[in-house]
């Protein structure tokens, strides 16, 4: 008989991930998935950072056949948030946080992990909102095989270089739309119901105090 283990956390729809002989059954399939959630629009993302980070949680970020729920996110407030990587101005690097918004603005962090913001307001704003950690819901065994992750699925994408290894992306989706396409978020029909906390950002060396990073309170897919 096949060993099976339901040790994974409970899910917030309370959907566990199931291992199976070493393979991990997806909470939802692909096809549920979209049937159950809805595509937005690029002027949905033409809101402050703060807003969109807030409006994010709960969102469901797909690229090609993996997904996870958006759990955490942090807002980057441009020109005059040193924290923000627009506060240096308009570069080859940071282009797209000064065009339209509900693009992606990928970039390598300390040389090691590539991180997805998305770009928030209206053309010039130069707001952007960093996704730190998702909860899985499908394609769990290739997201765990791009990690080389055998733990368990808490620590699949509690992280944001962590979701972006998880996820595939990388700096080849730097611009791509996220309305559409291969990159892209959905809304749930029916939202989940859950309080949002707020504190300070973390892994930052200025405007340190800011209260721009927002989780969904409790879920224990929020990173550590």
């Amino acid at each position: 008989m096949a060993a099976v283990s339901t040790s994974d956390t409970r899910g917030s729809y309370g959907r566990a991930a199931i291992r199976v002989s070493g393979r991990v059954q997806d909470p939802w399939s692909l096809r549920q998935l979209l049937s159950a959630t809805q595509p937005v629009n690029l002027a949905w993302f033409e809101r402050g950072a703060v807003d969109l980070a807030r409006t994010l949680l709960g969102c469901v970020l797909l690229r090609g056949e993996t997904a996870g729920m958006i759990v955490e996110a942090e807002a980057y407030l441009g020109g005059d948030d040193l924290a923000a990587h627009a506060s240096r101005g308009k570069t080859e690097r940071t282009t797209v946080l000064f065009g339209p918004a509900g693009r992606a603005y990928v970039y390598l962090s300390y040389g090691m992990h590539e991180c997805l913001n998305v770009v928030a307001q209206g053309a010039g704003g130069a707001e952007s909102v960093l996704i730190r950690a998702l909860e899985p819901l499908c394609g769990l065994n290739v997201m765990r095989a791009r990690r080389n992750w055998q733990g368990s699925t808490v620590g699949l994408a509690n992280g944001p270089g962590k979701l972006t290894q998880a996820l595939g992306i990388t700096r080849a989706d730097y611009g791509r739309r996220m309305d559409r396409g291969e990159l892209r978020i959905r809304e749930w029909r029916k939202k989940p119901e859950f309080e949002i906390g707020v504190t300070p950002r973390v892994g930052i060396s200025k405007c340190i105090d800011w209260p721009l990073r927002f989780v969904w309170r409790g879920n224990a897919f929020v990173s550590r």
